[in-house]
């Protein structure tokens, strides 16, 4: 056993990082997205993730509405929902973007990528649901090895290219003109002179006196890049944002699937410490983990980690009181345990808010608990 491990030796000292505040971990951030979330969980004062396993539109969009304010991550599963409409701009993911605007999260998809480099780089962009567009956020699981991770990064760094500028294009129609018109003993010029941005043309003939006339129509189209921040584009953004801070910035994250909360689960410690491997190795992409404890070891590690199987007991009951798990293999810790102890930085509650009588003043106690749990942390340094 390493002593100089703190995920290998219990006695070791807590890595910096889970003493610093979250506004003091933000200037420091590699990934612009961490930079921004910790931001976001300073001015909300929320460390709160809420898995939306829902099934229908109506009862994600309404979630994401009723609990915004208490949360800085709404995590989805789009093929949950049964009706989910894939229009790039009004459809379900676009209004869930819009929402996220409005009250200050970001929208994590739990697609947990699992297949050979090409494939998932083609189901992150491409077919129905277009992740990468609407999703600020979205995982792996690292089974297949680090080619995935390696091109889940390519894909969302070409992806970041061609959104940091838009392509307008302006079509203009010329005047129709008369050309080459000559009489039967006239010299006719077989030059062309090359117009540029020239994309149609239309040539039509009539006859003129018994002269040949060709009557040119031109259509001229004109495409520049215009900067995605341009004042002119921004005008079209008629949605509300979350005052205090700006919009989310255009990059894309990665969350690695390092340890899961589940019963008899296979992710080893040889698989964890593959996967911190690859974040350190993806540091511009990877945003952190979804684990079950801070895996930030190294003096330079800044990773966020995201802890799902929080659950709180019955407002009724002790706070130390035991938590059971649901018998389908999900184990259950507290805020407490899981920011104050562990070290991590997010609690992912999914059913404990979803299936309350009350998901919005659910949703503010967990938000509430899992502050003060974080609080508490960095007020013992």
């Amino acid at each position: 056993m390493s002593t100089s491990d703190p995920l290998r030796d219990p006695h070791a000292r807590p890595h910096h990082v889970t003493k610093a505040s979250y506004s003091d971990r933000a200037t420091d951030a590699a990934h612009p997205l961490s930079a921004y979330l910790l931001r976001l969980m300073t001015l909300k004062k929320s460390n709160l993730c809420l898995s939306a396993d829902v099934s229908t539109t109506n009862q994600l969009l309404y979630l994401a509405n009723a609990v915004g304010p208490s949360i800085v991550v709404l995590k989805t599963h789009y093929d949950l929902i049964s009706n989910w409409d894939y229009n790039p701009t009004t459809g379900t993911g676009a209004r869930l973007a819009r929402l996220a605007r409005r009250h200050g999260f970001l929208v994590f998809e739990d697609r947990k990528f699992g297949d050979i480099g090409n494939t998932v780089q083609l189901q992150y962009t491409e077919g129905t649901a277009k992740i990468i567009e609407w999703s600020h956020i979205t995982n792996v699981n690292m089974v297949p090895g680090k080619a995935a991770v390696d091109a889940l990064a390519e894909a969302a760094m070409k992806w970041r290219e061609r959104k940091r500028y838009q392509v307008k294009t302006d079509i203009s129609v010329g005047t129709p003109r008369s050309g080459s018109v000559n009489s039967d003993d006239e010299e006719e010029d077989d030059t062309v002179t090359p117009m540029p941005e020239t994309n149609g043309l239309d040539v039509g003939q009539s006859s003129n006196y018994g002269r040949k006339a060709s009557i040119v129509s031109i259509t001229t189209v004109s495409q520049h890049f215009e900067p995605i921040n341009s004042p002119r584009l921004s005008e079209d953004l008629e949605e509300e944002s979350f005052l205090g801070i700006e919009e989310a910035p255009m990059e894309r994250g990665l969350l690695i699937l390092a340890q899961m909360s589940s019963k008899g689960n296979f992710m080893n410690r040889e698989y964890t410490d593959a996967c911190v491997e690859s974040a350190r190795e993806h540091k511009d992409f990877v945003m952190g983990f979804v684990a079950q404890e801070s895996l930030n070891t190294q003096s330079d590690d800044q990773f966020i980690n995201m802890t799902p199987g929080c659950q709180l007991p019955p407002e009724q009951e002790d706070e130390d009181a035991e938590i059971q798990g649901d018998g389908k293999g999900q184990q259950y810790n507290t805020p407490q345990k899981i920011i104050g102890l562990k070290g991590n930085d997010i609690v992912i509650v999914g059913r404990g808010i979803i299936k309350s009588e009350d998901p919005v003043r659910e949703a503010e106690r967990y938000r509430k608990k899992a502050w003060e749990a974080y609080e508490e942390r960095i007020a013992s340094s």
